[in-house]
């Protein structure tokens, strides 16, 4: 079964399946994670765990180890025995990586320069689904010290990263992600960055917290204003012929396009 977008994803540790459950009922897409989470000695009991304790696999990701681990085999083996069509991959740095996932939808992750300088070859892979950036292994793989400054904000490396990834993504008609929030306690700043990643055109974030996703879903849910305003241009735009004014407010073809998105993230 295919996966169905929704905007507020969290990772859970692939070894932990006491915790799968939980992150279902709290989050919209859940991320199996048997790379960064697992220790190389619980992989396995990792992978057993989630052949052993199914999700719903519409709303299910599981993410494998990087191309060049020597775990990716056993992960594809795992993934045959489950209903899981979703597939993250760490470290994507071609397209051709994606090929090893023919028949999954694969949201490939940008994590490293190559990756990043290559992001439209990948987002242009027929089974590429989305796009998501990976801040803090993208600047250990640049020899960095971290993504970002003393205030808070990403270093410009990573801004461009963010933007190469989101542009990529779009150009080619698939998802976008913005990157995780490591700052669990901060839910303010988690709250002005995903608010940005809303109006910079991102599909949806990731978290690594449960409390960070209703966060994340009333930053990607429109207001009842937004909402209202949205309908009310797209209902006139049935009747009128080319541009025309609402609010005071020349209504053309963006703003339209602008109206269809809010509608759309009414979930």
């Amino acid at each position: 079964m295919a996966l169905e977008f929704k905007p507020a994803w969290l990772f859970v540790p692939g070894d932990r399946p006491d915790r799968y459950t939980k992150a279902a009922e709290r989050s919209d897409i859940v991320i199996l994670d048997l790379e960064d989470a697992v220790n190389d000695a619980d992989k396995a009991a990792a992978r057993e765990a989630i052949i052993d304790y199914p999700l719903d696999p519409t709303r299910t990701v599981v993410r494998v180890n990087a191309r060049d681990s020597d775990h990716l085999g056993e992960d594809l083996a795992m993934l045959t025995q489950t209903e899981y069509t979703a597939v993250m991959l760490p470290k994507s740095q071609h397209a051709n990586d994606l090929t090893i996932l023919s028949g999954y939808q694969v949201i490939a992750l940008i994590e490293t320069a190559l990756g990043a300088v290559n992001a439209a070859e990948i987002a242009a892979a027929p089974n590429a689904y989305a796009l998501m950036w990976g801040s803090e292994d993208l600047i250990a793989d640049l020899g960095g010290g971290s993504s970002r400054k003393a205030d808070g904000d990403y270093r410009d490396i990573a801004k461009h990263v963010r933007s190469q990834t989101l542009l990529a993504a779009r150009a080619y008609g698939k998802y976008a992600l913005d990157s995780i929030w490591a700052d669990i306690p901060n839910l303010e700043g988690l709250a002005l960055e995903a608010e940005d990643a809303v109006q910079s055109g991102f599909s949806g974030k990731v978290s690594i917290h449960p409390n960070h996703v209703p966060v994340v879903r009333d930053a990607f849910r429109p207001s009842d204003e937004q909402l209202t305003w949205a309908r009310a241009v797209l209902d006139l735009a049935k009747t009128e012929k080319g541009a025309f004014a609402y609010e005071g407010k020349m209504i053309d073809a963006p703003l339209l396009k602008h109206a269809e998105l809010i509608v759309a993230r009414d979930v």
